[in-house]
């Protein structure tokens, strides 16, 4: 039986390289993906939603959750000062509490990945950085790969790029995937976030298409959404996004990260999805390494949270700073 199953896997690996050594072949396997059942995945998404759990299992999954933060500011008016308070926080996020775990990474611009590297040395946070003309990806290759570049050399160890949204819903699938081969050979050792800003793909069927071409393109985590349009994560969207890394797996073994980012404000958010990636991909996911959380204002709801089960009391959103 190992030895059939093994022997599956390895097929499946094989089919799986000859995959984009065309436009017919990669969009004649893209539009082979299975449909997505939309009711089902809406309806499966709100019931897991539903899901309570009991207080001692509520503080570890807030502790996890809190190492799960890309914490993230992403605005023109950044400023050095603001990014080395972000990195202050990455690594104390309650300086009341030395027991409350560091988030997982800083997420900044290019431009000021060098004071972030500098305010996380020694702490062993990851340093992310969007590039690849963030958040539109609407800038000729050799630019978006000068930015990857530059934000590696800098001290980013890994890299959040876009997908050129208008090619992928053009169908012209190869296009994006040789693109997404380009970027990541120029993150070089630096990990890569594919982000697909699914309120752009219109249906889970894109969805679920574009998470397999980032897949089968190299990239290490795929990631819902920019953050800057209005429709960002969403559980039914990240349920998809879930399954195919699970499928992927089953097909390659080679096992890659999922990040919602956009509109995860609360601790009962953050738990719904925590809860979803168990009852979709399984516990190998819960893990920083497989699973972020994108935010900004979700810390603090996690820290509120937290303090409440530890203490008791409830602290306000004024106990903590606003970042």
């Amino acid at each position: 039986m190992l030895a059939r199953m093994t022997a599956t896997a390895a097929s499946a690996r094989s089919d799986l390289t000859e995959v984009a050594r065309s436009e017919a072949t990669l969009r004649s396997f893209l539009h082979g993906l299975p449909g997505v059942d939309q009711v089902g995945a809406e309806q499966r998404a709100a019931m897991l939603a539903t899901r309570s759990i009991k207080t001692t299992a509520k503080a570890w999954a807030i502790d996890l959750a809190i190492r799960m933060v890309d914490l993230t500011t992403l605005e023109g008016a950044d400023t050095p000062g603001k990014v080395r308070a972000l990195a202050a926080k990455a690594r104390r996020p309650d300086p009341a509490d030395p027991s409350c775990p560091a988030v997982a990474a800083v997420c900044v611009y290019p431009r000021l990945v060098p004071v972030a590297a500098e305010a996380l040395r020694g702490s062993g946070i990851h340093l992310a950085s969007v590039a690849t003309a963030f958040p539109s990806g609407q800038a000729p290759l050799e630019v978006r790969l000068a930015d990857t570049r530059a934000a590696v050399a800098a001290g980013a160890d890994e890299i959040d790029m876009v997908i050129n949204r208008g090619a992928f819903l053009a169908g012209r699938y190869l296009e994006v995937f040789e693109e997404i081969v380009a970027v990541k050979a120029a993150c070089g050792d630096a990990h890569l976030k594919v982000i697909l800003e699914t309120g752009e793909l219109v249906t889970y069927d894109n969805v679920r298409r574009a998470s397999w071409l980032a897949m089968l393109a190299g990239a290490d985590f795929i990631k819902t959404s920019t953050g800057k349009v209005p429709v960002a994560a969403t559980l039914p969207v990240t349920l998809v996004m879930l399954e195919a890394v699970r499928d992927f797996r089953d097909a390659t073994g080679r096992q890659v990260g999922v990040k919602p980012a956009g509109g995860i404000r609360t601790a009962k958010d953050a738990i719904r999805y925590l809860v979803l990636v168990n009852e979709t991909a399984g516990e190998d996911w819960l893990h920083p390494d497989r699973f972020r959380f994108g935010a900004s204002s979700l810390l603090n709801d996690l820290l509120m949270q937290r303090t409440r089960l530890r203490t008791g009391v409830y602290s306000g959103p004024d106990y903590f700073t606003l970042d």
